[in-house]
């Protein structure tokens, strides 16, 4: 029987596909099925999407990559990051989906998925964004550009940060949950962080405000460090 984690990847690779790129398709947000004790958070930019399956003992899976429309019904989806498999790293990947307003489904070998909306993907820091600066000794360090990056996708309510290295097909580490950013206030509640489950349900709150495609960031981290860092819109 196909695990959750197949049939999410393979939704996701679908539905992708039905949607041009020259328009916000209803795909775009956040999406959410369950199966048993594993939740699974679907998030989908214009142009990136990220998988995770996680449960009360922590987070089973993640995979991510960039997508794009091949017709009306197909997708081709570059893989960047697979913890279940990192020989997809690289690769490309195509499928097909139904969908049908906020909700859809996929069947595989007789196994449906069903996928319910959770936002739209609206909101000033609904994205892909990439770290490219942080704070060191007061000064504002440039992070030099490559393989090994560290990214945040938001939809309009849900957030998940991931660090890879897209040429070896390293995984370093993830975390998500929803989030609000009201007043220059942004606010985490983390739903699952692979490195450390003890901090799941945990609220993390910053100081944050957006320039063009820039995002400054400051407060405490996860294990109670001072950061300030800078985020460009991908």
């Amino acid at each position: 029987m196909k695990t959750l984690f197949n049939l999410c990847l393979t939704a996701l690779l679908s539905i992708a596909g039905i949607f041009t790129a020259s328009a916000q398709s209803p795909v775009i947000g956040a999406w959410t099925a369950a199966n048993g004790s594993d939740t699974a958070v679907l998030l989908v930019t214009e142009s990136y999407f990220t998988i995770t399956t996680y449960n009360a003992q922590g987070v089973k899976s993640t995979l991510g990559g960039t997508w794009e429309g091949t017709s009306d019904a197909s997708a081709a989806l570059h893989i960047e990051f697979n913890t279940t498999d990192s020989t997809l790293v690289g690769k490309r990947v195509d499928a097909d989906v139904s969908f049908n307003g906020d909700h859809f489904g996929t069947t595989i070998g007789g196994n449906k998925t069903n996928w319910s909306r959770v936002d739209y993907g609206n909101g000033t820091l609904a994205g892909l964004w990439q770290i490219t600066g942080r704070e060191v000794n007061g000064t504002m360090n440039a992070m030099q550009a490559g393989a090994r990056k560290t990214i945040k996708i938001l939809s309009g309510s849900q957030f998940q940060w991931v660090a890879i290295n897209t040429a070896t097909g390293e995984f370093f580490g993830t975390g998500g949950g929803s989030y609000t950013f009201e007043n220059g206030v942004y606010t985490e509640k983390l739903a699952y962080f692979s490195r450390d489950n003890s901090r799941v349900g945990s609220t993390l709150q910053f100081k944050g405000s957006v320039n063009a495609n820039k995002w400054d960031h400051s407060g405490k981290s996860s294990q109670g460090a001072p950061i300030h860092e800078e985020w460009t819109r991908q």
